[in-house]
């Protein structure tokens, strides 16, 4: 019980600080929303809501889980709550590209192909995600980045239908994601399809300062754990980029953990409650499949995500109560 209250109180404070954060970010937005230059794809309006495949599932992925996924985003109710995309992270690609250089789906956990997984996803009335790297491998090193094949990759993504990319930053050859990054940006914008960019640079060169022209969303923030000192200290390294957040581009201190069983109930709603007011994405990283009830009205809490997603000014008093 201590403990309960120590957490609603913590919260209570960060909810009336973050209010003040979000009035200034929606008052300076009106005279800075000019300042893009490279990315005008017309997403990223709110905060992305939706799910991505790491956080539990790391590297065992297949397409069977992906479709079973979209199934229970809709089955659940998540997808009217306004969870819309579906992302595969790392691991579905083979090690090496064909003899044109193209990506190729792992023929054995995704074998009917991307373009028919985002078929899927699409006529459950989602969104499919991707995974690549702005190195020559992904982190996990077990497929190809996109480093020297942007504008194939881009086009590549944009046929098989793709709507987000998460681009991460293994294996950079040094250099500069200042350098790397953008490149990706001007392929995505010349792919003939709007493709939600979500920059997953690690905070390590402040991105909040210069991906608003590049992304939608930039990390801020190394790989969270499911534990409390890594969800806080994510959370704490966030907040001082809050003034770069805007429609359009949002900081990103990395997916939720809610579900994955790391913290108890009460620093799982803290967790969800912390990351909705900061204007970061809300992207499940636990298995939809199999959440428990708690998880999933942490989840689908309507007045926490409407202040994530810019329809209400606070929400302390149905969060407290």
């Amino acid at each position: 019980m201590h403990q309960k209250l120590v957490l609603c109180f913590f919260t209570f404070l960060l909810l009336s600080i973050g209010c003040i954060t979000i009035k200034a970010a929606r008052t300076s937005f009106s005279s800075t929303h000019d300042r893009r230059s490279l990315l005008d794809n017309g997403l990223g309006r709110t905060p992305q809501m939706g799910w991505n495949s790491w956080n539990h599932f790391a590297c065992n992925i297949e397409e069977k889980l992906i479709r079973e996924t979209a199934d229970a985003m809709v089955s659940t109710g998540l997808a009217a709550a306004g969870y819309q995309y579906v992302n595969i992270d790392d691991c579905w690609a083979e090690l090496n590209r064909d003899s044109k250089g193209n990506f190729v789906p792992k023929t054995d956990t995704f074998p009917s192909g991307i373009k028919a997984l985002a078929d899927y996803v699409h006529n459950k009335g989602l969104k499919l995600g991707i995974y690549s790297d702005a190195g020559t491998q992904t982190c996990s090193k077990k497929m190809p980045g996109s480093l020297g094949h942007e504008e194939q990759d881009a086009k590549t993504f944009a046929s098989w239908g793709i709507d987000y990319l998460k681009y991460d930053n293994c294996n950079d050859q040094g250099i500069s994601p200042k350098e790397r990054y953008p490149i990706m940006t001007k392929a995505l914008q010349k792919a003939g399809r709007p493709i939600f960019f979500s920059l997953c640079e690690w905070g390590r060169d402040d991105p909040a300062t210069w991906a608003n022209e590049v992304g939608n969303s930039w990390r801020t923030t190394g790989d969270i754990s499911d534990n409390w000192n890594s969800m806080t200290s994510r959370a704490d390294e966030n907040d001082k980029w809050a003034g770069y957040a805007k429609p359009g581009g949002w900081n990103d201190p990395d997916m939720l953990e809610v579900g994955n069983g790391g913290m108890t109930t009460e620093e799982y709603r803290s967790h969800f409650s912390i990351w909705a007011l900061a204007k970061a994405p809300l992207l499940v990283g636990c298995d939809v499949r199999s959440m428990s009830k708690e998880t999933y009205e942490i989840l689908s809490n309507r007045e926490v995500i409407a202040v994530n997603q810019g329809r209400l000014k606070s929400f302390i008093i149905p969060f407290l109560s």
